[in-house]
């Protein structure tokens, strides 16, 4: 396998900006067809990107002998059904996060990766961002002592801005997204916690939810990690605008480093210095996650997230909300 060529399940808003346009810029990567249940959108993803190939029809995009790989961008709901007849062909698998469901489904997806010549990775881009890769960079350099405490406080009103808009409201649709915008939104978060600290000891939370959606409204989890680093966590999705926020503080025995999920900047505090580093994220913001993938499926490089650091993550987050203890 000498050049990636995907074909993209789900060409919808995720697919637009974020990842869609990345798979042709990459040095042996190109993007090869795309799929969307309304023919004609899928079409118009394909004209607009200059894409050979489309179809409404997802087996017929995977039985496709020209792609090798496929990136699943669907809602959760039908991560599982495309993951497995993906690796049952013996293709490549760029998956959404978070990865499906349930854990359950997750694990579903582990065991048929061991039984396919295929490869798969899970799409926590996060972790090669300028922004995320320096905060792993000055943990790693001790450049605020022993770390001890990570806090993360996501407080954001029913329509926040950080949640990426669709034309279906399915993310309060517990059936498609698992969990509402806690599923939507914790799994970069969690898994990020993950790659910095290391495996966990213990997970638990409750959460409150809904009576009209079903979906966890807030939920509050601390986790315990096998190096000592205590976590708290709080996640509400009903605030009002007045107070909502977005942040990391992690805390060592020197100082603490500041940054949100969604911005730019990263404060770090020691006790004679105050520093402020400013990033820029590229446009097509899965790029430095897909050109990784990229070597990966070539054979280059290790795997970005493998799928058992993908069911970590989705076995935290249903002990975080108080589904299973």
């Amino acid at each position: 396998m000498n050049v990636i060529k995907w074909g993209i399940i789900g060409c919808g808003d995720v697919a637009e900006v974020k990842s869609g346009p990345a798979f042709s810029r990459i040095d042996n990567s190109k993007l090869i067809g795309v799929m969307r249940r309304n023919g004609a959108k899928a079409k118009d993803f394909a004209d607009r990107h200059n894409v050979p190939y489309w179809t409404d029809d997802a087996d017929e995009l995977l039985k496709n002998d020209e792609i090798n790989s496929i990136y699943i961008a669907t809602p959760p709901s039908t991560h599982l059904e495309y993951a497995l007849k993906a690796l049952s062909l013996h293709k490549n698998v760029y998956l959404e996060k978070p990865m499906a469901l349930t854990s359950v489904e997750a694990e579903k997806i582990g065991s048929a990766l061991k039984q396919s010549r295929g490869k798969l990775c899970v799409a926590h881009y996060r972790r090669k961002l300028p922004a995320f890769l320096k905060v792993k960079e000055l943990i790693e350099s001790n450049a605020i002592g022993q770390i001890l405490i990570a806090d993360i406080q996501i407080l954001q009103p029913r329509k926040s801005k950080i949640v990426a808009q669709s034309e279906e409201n399915w993310r309060l649709n517990p059936h498609v997204s698992g969990g509402g915008l806690f599923y939507d939104l914790a799994p970069h978060q969690i898994d990020l916690m993950y790659h910095y600290f290391g495996a966990f000891k213990s997970v638990t939370g409750s959460s409150t939810q809904s009576a009209k959606e079903m979906v966890e409204d807030t939920v509050n989890g601390i986790i315990e990690f096998k190096s000592g680093v205590q976590f708290r966590g709080v996640w509400s999705f009903v605030g009002a605008e007045t107070y909502s926020k977005e942040q990391c503080v992690i805390y060592g025995t020197l100082g603490s480093i500041r940054f949100s999920f969604y911005g730019d900047s990263i404060l770090i505090r020691t006790n004679d210095k105050e520093e402020v580093f400013k990033f820029t994220n590229p446009k097509h913001i899965q790029e430095p996650m897909i050109t990784s993938v990229v070597s990966y499926f070539l054979g280059i490089s290790e795997n970005p997230c493998t799928t058992d650091e993908g069911i970590i993550v989705m076995k935290a987050m249903e002990k975080l909300s108080g589904r299973h203890q």
